[in-house]
């Protein structure tokens, strides 16, 4: 498995190339921004993109979608945020955003996104917005802005929901294996231990 990040736009996202080394293809996890620069190290790699992946619907995480014509994959609670720039929160900023990718496919609880030889279990974790979603595979998680290496998403957005949120990271990230990495909407990465002693809730 082949796992690039890299950080985009103005409040420095966390954008996943996670590949397939046997069939050479990949997903986009969260491209918010800088689409000609996830498109030049997709490149670089020799992968060929086939699916974008939002861990959720908010503009710095779904800003690049269009520059992309592939399908994209969000849970069903935040698809409205594809085409909302209130929700998606980029009307707040002077750059009204709406996705116009043509396929959208919704997700939910413990679906399957398969990537070639890589298969990503959906984690539904509402919260931080009601359709958030982690991606777990093998012992990795991709935790969009649920959780960080240092704490816990935001729910002061519209939407954000903060007792959502504390009750999804109990009861579907904390009993997880301490061994797990973390793989953040924005900042480094931890393994699941190192959040677990700084999470007192």
């Amino acid at each position: 498995m082949i796992i690039e990040k890299i950080i985009v736009g103005d409040v420095f996202t966390n954008c996943y190339i996670v590949g397939c080394e046997e069939e050479k293809i990949c997903g986009i996890i969260d491209p918010g921004d800088s689409g000609e620069k996830i498109k030049e190290r997709i490149e670089e790699l020799g992968l060929k993109p086939v699916m974008i992946i939002n861990t959720h619907g908010h503009f710095d995480h779904i800003g690049a979608n269009h520059l992309f014509n592939l399908s994209v994959y969000i849970h069903k609670d935040d698809f409205e945020f594809l085409k909302d720039p209130e929700k998606n929160l980029s009307s707040f900023f002077s750059v009204p955003y709406v996705s116009k990718n043509d396929n959208i496919i919704t997700v939910e609880e413990k679906d399957v996104i398969k990537i070639g030889k890589l298969y990503f279990e959906v984690i539904h974790t509402p919260g931080h917005t009601p359709g958030s979603i982690c991606l777990k595979i093998e012992n990795i998680l991709f935790t969009g802005d649920t959780i960080f290496a240092d704490g816990i998403g935001r729910t002061d957005f519209p939407e954000g929901d903060e007792e959502r949120l504390i009750k999804s990271i109990k009861e579907k990230i904390l009993p997880l294996p301490d061994d797990f990495i973390i793989y953040p909407g924005h900042g480094k990465s931890a393994k699941l231990i190192d959040f677990k002693n700084l999470f007192f809730l």
